[in-house]
């Protein structure tokens, strides 16, 4: 079946309505009732396939084969999957996390038989999607991620029910390309890849060149350490960035569109294939879209899982087939990218953000968020905190209400430490910073960076030294190679870092780390080259004193740097049951004073195993 009107779309969108409104609010009008099961990577990995087999099972058991089971992406809460969703008609939905076979079960039975929520399992979820009704009552706020969980990444029908490809229809009716650039100029939406340029005159810059060839080209290199916020809306909501593809392609005189992924997706690889044959068998994709005249096709392109692919000139050169090198701008990719041709290159929550924007207007969008930072953003939240997921927050957010609202606070009650934002082009923010609030210029001003939204919690268990050398062993292994100060420049550093958290520090080594760190950020080729000494130069700003007990005290108070750890054993509390000797890998524990035993220092390769064998507490770390 093809789509060839306007109305088309809209009657099928009207078809689907109920199912929309029951997974919204629960008031569908239909009969049937549905539960939702997260199956994207984070779902599947921790069980979401057995969940949903558990579920078929019991429905069918129990005489309620007519409940349909969904199956859907993520919905942020990563940190109790399984999780799903359960709509009856007329009945708020009711969302449950930790869903094993044997909840999956009990859930059936409870709430599907005799009408009562599982409240062991019940999971309070804290956003609201973002719509025109949109009331704002709650921390989170869902734009990019408003499909996520909520519709059937395999089904097309599913995303239509959901406005999909109205925004689409809409453009092309209006048949206006300048009006197109200029909403999303005028929403002030920036580019969520890291670089926060406006996406609206990065669409005008190729709209405004000779008619002719062109290109627009998704970036989905998601290669941050702790990132996963495109994976996500790949797996969970495909159509999103296909339609997004389509207006700017539109808008900016494109034809074709290309979404460079990285083959480590495999999940977001296998739907978005399915995404786009869909949307050629319905025509939204293809020749003469819904009429209008307009062709425009998208294709894949898989990564490699280069890092540096993920700025936007060398990502062009792989896309091409050549060595992911970046090159110099000027020119820019809207001047000569993609076979030389004026090519757009956005992001993948980027690029999300468009079909809200045309449908609800531009105002609707600058509303939102703060003076120069509009609308909202995504970050994967991770490391020490109880909460780890997806969360979608306004700009101008302070990291104090992420972490600790909606984060849930450090684990295990431990102190807060630091934040990690902008992966390894980014820097620390400390407790002093807290209440920043989270948008492009207020990170900048306290030496860190908005980035792709990877967000890497710690605590006082974490060695600044240690995560910095990390970050900037990340950055060495992934650099290109094509200028100097990055390619020798990250290797002197992280030469450096290794000393230090060795024992081998001198105090002129921090001396070295600034300077070489200055160098490399006014002398590197890319933007990833320029920010890759930030998490060195941060650390050393707001934790010097620990770089200091790391040269001068030869001490790392969390234990962290095993250079700098000496095992010995107390003679006074050793009974000599030689439980250590027994699992010492090196054999470097001797009979000293009988009964005691001793550690030769010199051949230790302080592994731990001797501390944790011990049971009398004689094992000893300095």
């Amino acid at each position: 079946m093809k789509i060839n009107t306007l109305s088309q779309l809209s009657k099928l969108r009207e078809d689907g309505a109920a199912v929309c409104q029951l997974r919204e609010s629960g008031i569908g009008g239909g009969s049937t009732a549905e539960i939702l099961v997260g199956m994207a990577t984070c779902g599947v990995a921790a069980g979401g396939k057995q969940t949903f087999a558990a579920l078929e099972r019991a429905l069918r058991n129990r005489g309620l084969s007519h409940v349909r089971l969904v199956k859907v992406g993520c919905i942020g809460s990563c940190y109790c999957e399984p999780t799903i969703q359960v709509n009856i008609p007329g009945q708020e939905p009711v969302f449950y996390g930790n869903v094993d076979e044997d909840a999956a079960i009990a859930i059936v039975d409870s709430h599907l038989l005799k009408g009562n929520v599982l409240e062991s399992n019940r999971l309070q979820i804290g956003y609201e999607k973002a719509g025109l009704n949109s009331k704002g009552q709650k921390k989170q706020q869902r734009i990019a991620l408003r499909n996520c969980g909520s519709v059937d990444p395999e089904n097309i029908m599913d995303y239509i029910a959901f406005r999909g490809y109205e925004a689409l229809g809409k453009v092309l009716a209006e048949g206006n390309p300048e009006a197109v650039v200029n909403s999303i100029k005028a929403s002030g939406l920036r580019g969520r890849g890291g670089g926060g340029f406006s996406t609206g005159s990065k669409w005008q810059a190729t709209a405004q060149q000779p008619t002719g060839e062109k290109y627009i080209i998704c970036n989905a290199d998601e290669g941050d350490p702790g990132a996963f916020m495109d994976r996500s809306i790949l797996e969970g909501d495909p159509h999103s960035v296909l339609e997004a593809l389509a207006i700017g392609g539109y808008a900016t005189g494109a034809n074709k569109g290309i979404i460079y992924i990285r083959a480590e997706y495999p999940l977001a690889i296998e739907r978005l294939k399915i995404a786009i044959v869909q949307a050629e068998e319905l025509g939204l994709l293809g020749k003469n879209i819904l009429g209008s005249g307009f062709d425009f096709t998208v294709e894949l392109r898989l990564g490699a899982g280069a890092f540096v692919c993920g700025e936007e000139t060398a990502l062009i050169h792989s896309v091409e087939g050549g060595r992911g090198e970046p090159t110099k701008k000027p020119p820019f990719p809207s001047i000569s990218g993609y076979l030389k041709k004026p090519t757009t290159v956005n992001n993948v929550e980027t690029l999300a953000n468009i079909p809200p924007i045309i449908l609800n207007g531009a105002g609707w969008f600058s509303g939102i968020g703060t003076e120069k930072s509009k609308g909202t953003k995504v970050f994967a939240l991770v490391g020490k905190i109880n909460n780890v997921g997806l969360v979608e927050v306004p700009m101008g957010t302070t990291l104090r209400e992420i972490v600790y609202e909606i984060g849930g606070g450090i684990r295990n009650d431990r102190d807060f430490r630091a934040v990690q934002t902008g992966g390894p082009s980014g820097g620390v923010i400390t407790k002093a910073d807290l209440d920043t609030p989270i948008d492009y210029e207020s990170l900048k001003e306290i030496g860190s960076m908005m980035g792709s939204g990877g967000m890497i919690v710690m605590d006082d268990s974490d060695c600044m030294v240690n995560i910095a050398k990390f970050y900037l062993g990340f950055t060495r292994d992934e650099s290109c190679g094509k200028c100097t100060p990055c390619r020798i420049g990250t290797k002197r550093m992280h030469e450096i870092l290794e000393r230090i958290t060795n024992g081998e520090g001198v105090p002129e080594d921090l001396v070295k780390l600034e300077r070489l760190g200055n160098t490399i950020k006014i002398s590197a080729l890319c933007g990833l080259g320029q920010t890759a000494p930030n998490p060195v130069l941060s650390t050393l700003k707001y934790f010097q004193d620990e770089y200091k007990a790391h040269v001068i005290d030869h001490k790392c108070s969390t234990g962290s740097c095993k250079g700098l750890l000496r095992y010995r054993i107390s003679e006074e509390a050793c009974t000599g049951c030689r439980a250590c000797v027994k699992v010492c890998p090196v054999n470097c524990i001797h009979l000293a004073n009988k009964p005691a035993y001793r550690i030769d220092s010199a051949v230790c390769t302080r592994c731990g195993a001797c501390l944790a064998a011990c049971k009398f507490d004689a094992v000893i770390v300095e």
